[in-house]
């Protein structure tokens, strides 16, 4: 028998890994294949491929919160909560060998539900998974552009031009087409994040519709600000169609057809006759007032333009501005473009920049982002900061935007010209730019600007949530008076934010409230404690919410307080064991104390404890433990939490 299972709880942390321990012990101590799919707070890992599904006798999904059971249609399916899966899971496998489970059948309203992910804003929740669908879109297309204008392009008055049929030609192209669906794809996936598939169609439609704008009557489309609406329209469209009440014969056509067709026509519909024209309007508007600048205020028509080119980063206020440059060189004013041709590369390489300076301030996908980011804004690749601007843009725009007015006042200051329609360093290499060294003192000032500014304004990006309880730990650098404890920036394991003066194996205390005020003295004497009282309140308020203790004789309580300094994880034993009001009604004997800075973003210790949840439910490992004669023997066997 081939079983597959899903666990996930509320918080996705320390029951999610648990129940996946368990139910993979389970079945193989029962002769059972199994996979074990987790829906954690860091994503989906060990995801199902539609072989997995086929080939499955069965699906255990051991979770309490809503699991979207489409793809499993026709399949027998056993749902319970996660805790089901912490305390029987042999008994949740027997059901599936025993012919116990009926089979699932999707009711065709099953994809409206949608996941709900802590206190997380729904809107930026779209908007990332958007986002994420886009970025390969942004970074093939940008990368193949990047390429052929390197090798294959040559400058000519008409700007940086690749001849025809040379296979240089044919990469341009492969990157024209990846940039073409960059906009329907993030269109369309924030409508799948709200109404799931029935959305897909309609918000790549709308999206589509948003960049070209012939449909509209303009030469130039809305961007992937007219796809962040055209997205969020769609979606919230199709949404509302889905909760229309109709007949049980109507529903299984309901996703695949009523719904994509009628939210796609409104959506269509309201893009051509009614969102398209008066933003198409706008940009037309705007590039007669800049035509009608020339003879005033350079410096002041050099701020603007760099504004422009910063603001949506290659949609139509971009283009509007790139498109009076290049029109001014058909005139034979380079001094216009020069400025532009700088300001196109600065946010991408600003970003870049930002990235490598301070590494903590972002997640380590936009760390890899940024290289991609840095590279692109080399061959004037524009839309290589989008990642940022739509992940974070009331910090990431004015950024880029005041980098790029830095960067076009100086260009046009220093009378920098450009001669071809393009921008960045590489139309410098190619002999293209007028005043090389203004050019590229106008780049980096303004790369440093951005990354400067942008980094000041974010916060470092280490926050994780533990044990499904919202609780947060900066992954912060120790402290050079504590040196047991390693300096680090991500921790791979748990001896990383412990030592052994924070193992104590024969605890005294005799109540819980006692365990506790005894393991807070030891972080007293690591000195990360800036006030005992107020990291004792917080501990004791989070176990007035709902205790920490999680069953099988662990209890994990934790705080987050401003008077931690530093994370720090101490580990008790109280061998005779003390009620700490667990979820199996078990007495609490190994104990782990979690402190944690009030102020911590990211998720760079969620592994550490996910690895913790699943190593504590080694009965092996635990005993091994519990028999440990020595603070430096419980040391030693901590350090396999990895």
């Amino acid at each position: 028998m081939k079983l597959l299972a899903i666990t996930s709880c509320p918080n996705g942390i320390a029951h999610t890994y648990m129940a996946a321990e368990n139910l993979q012990k389970a079945a193989e101590k029962l002769g059972v294949e199994m996979k074990v799919e987790t829906q954690g707070s860091i994503g989906v890992e060990n995801e199902f491929t539609e072989k997995d599904i086929q080939e499955a006798d069965g699906i255990i999904i051991a979770a309490d919160k809503t699991v979207v059971k489409d793809r499993f249609n026709g399949k027998k399916l056993l749902s319970v909560g996660v805790q089901e899966g912490i305390r029987n899971p042999e008994g949740l496998i027997k059901k599936h060998q025993n012919g116990d489970v009926p089979e699932y059948h999707s009711s065709g309203t099953e994809a409206a539900k949608s996941e709900k992910k802590g206190k997380e804003n729904p809107i930026y929740r779209h908007l990332m998974n958007g986002v994420s669908y886009m970025i390969p879109f942004i970074v093939v297309g940008g990368l193949l552009i990047a390429i052929a204008l390197t090798i294959g392009g040559k400058p000519t008055e008409n700007g940086l031009v690749i001849p025809e049929g040379s296979f240089w030609k044919t990469i341009e192209q492969l990157g024209g087409a990846s940039f073409t669906f960059m906009i329907p794809i993030l269109a369309g996936f924030i409508a799948y994040s709200i109404a799931d598939r029935p959305g897909l169609a309609p918000g790549i439609i709308g999206g589509y519709i948003a960049a070209n704008g012939s449909f509209y009557g303009s030469e130039a489309g809305a961007g992937f600000i007219g796809g962040i609406i055209a997205g969020f329209l769609a979606g919230y469209v199709a949404l509302a169609i889905k909760k229309v009440k109709v007949p049980k014969s109507v529903q299984p056509i309901m996703p695949i057809i009523i719904i994509p067709v009628f939210a796609s026509l409104i959506v269509g519909l309201a893009f051509v006759f009614l969102i398209g024209a008066p933003v198409a309007q706008v940009f037309v508007t705007l590039t007669d007032w800049l035509a009608g600048m020339q003879g005033t205020s350079s410096i002041l028509l050099a701020v603007i333009l760099g504004a422009m080119i910063s603001f949506d980063m290659g949609g139509p206020v971009n283009k509007v501005a790139f498109l009076f440059g290049a029109a001014m060189i058909g005139e034979g004013n380079y001094e216009i473009m020069g400025p532009i041709a700088a300001a196109i590369c600065i946010p991408p390489i600003g970003m870049g920049l930002a990235t490598f300076l301070k590494k903590r301030k972002y997640q380590e996908a936009e760390i890899e982002t940024g290289k991609a980011s840095f590279t692109m804004g080399l061959f004037g690749i524009t839309e290589g900061a989008i990642p940022f601007a739509a992940q974070d843009p009331l910090r990431v725009i004015p950024s880029i935007m005041a980098g790029s007015i830095t960067g076009s006042v100086i260009a046009m200051m220093g009378n920098v010209g450009d001669r071809v329609a393009h921008g960045g360093p590489i139309v410098a290499v190619l002999g293209a730019v007028d005043n090389v060294v203004m050019f590229f003192v106008a780049v980096i000032a303004g790369a440093f600007v951005t990354a400067l500014l942008v980094n000041t304004l974010k916060k470092d990006v280490t926050k994780m949530e533990l044990a499904g309880e919202g609780v947060q730990v900066e992954a912060a650098t120790a402290h050079e008076e504590t040196p047991p404890v390693s300096k680090v920036t991500e921790v791979t394991k748990l001896t990383d934010i412990m030592n052994e003066n924070l193992i104590n194996i024969n605890i005294k205390g005799s109540k819980r409230d006692d365990v506790i005020d005894e393991m807070i003295g030891m972080l007293e004497m690591e000195n990360v404690l800036e006030s005992t009282e107020d990291f004792r309140d917080a501990i004791l308020a989070r176990e007035n919410e709902s205790s920490t203790g999680i069953g099988m004789n662990i209890a994990i309580p934790h705080g987050k307080s401003p008077a931690v300094s530093e994370p720090r994880v101490v580990f008790g034993i109280k061998r005779e064991g003390i009620d700490w009001n667990s979820l199996d009604g078990t007495e609490a004997r190994l104990i782990f104390i979690i402190a944690v800075p009030k102020e911590s973003e990211g998720d760079a210790h969620l592994k550490i404890l996910q690895m913790l949840s699943r190593k504590l439910m080694d009965d092996d490992f635990r005993e091994q433990l519990l028999e440990v004669k020595s603070d430096e023997e419980a040391y030693e066997l901590l350090k396999q939490v990895q």
